[in-house]
């Protein structure tokens, strides 16, 4: 099995936007070192450039980001033992804070490439039922056996 994993977040302004121009700056190089790190399987590219950013019909100014990792360890090395961290804390200076869940995981078989819609009905189930092995976090992790 692999881990899924989608995270959403409300931009403050439109992307080409001088408040957010530290952002997109940090995009090109950030992706690299995920499409790079051990363990990355997959992320859902909005285009060929480095900066494109997914498309969708969500609505405007939410950026997403969806990937598939080997395990819970190889995505939590990215995301808190990376080049990534410094960008992840600034997070508050590009995008509204929200009260509910932002991120989601749940578990896929190794070759299985997860819908953008599959992400966000997983972030909702999350939101209304809370975690289960279907939709949990990095706090309230579930394996896959689904304990």
């Amino acid at each position: 099995m692999h881990l899924a994993q989608l995270n959403v977040a409300q931009l403050i302004a439109p992307l080409d936007a001088p408040q957010l121009a530290d952002f997109v700056a940090a995009l090109e190089p950030i992706n690299a070192i995920a499409d790079t790190a051990p363990g990355f399987v997959w992320r859902l590219k909005g285009g060929d450039q480095p900066t494109d950013t997914v498309k969708h019909d969500y609505g405007d100014h939410l950026l997403v980001n969806f990937s598939v990792w080997e395990s819970r360890e190889a995505l939590w090395n990215f995301v808190y033992r990376s080049p990534h961290l410094p960008v992840l804390r600034r997070r508050r200076e590009w995008f509204h804070r929200v009260a509910e869940p932002y991120t989601v995981m749940w578990w896929v078989p190794r070759g299985y490439t997860p819908s953008l819609e599959e992400g966000m009905a997983r972030l909702d189930l999350l939101r209304s039922q809370g975690p289960t092995s279907e939709a949990f976090t990095f706090q309230d992790f579930y394996d896959f056996s689904g304990t």
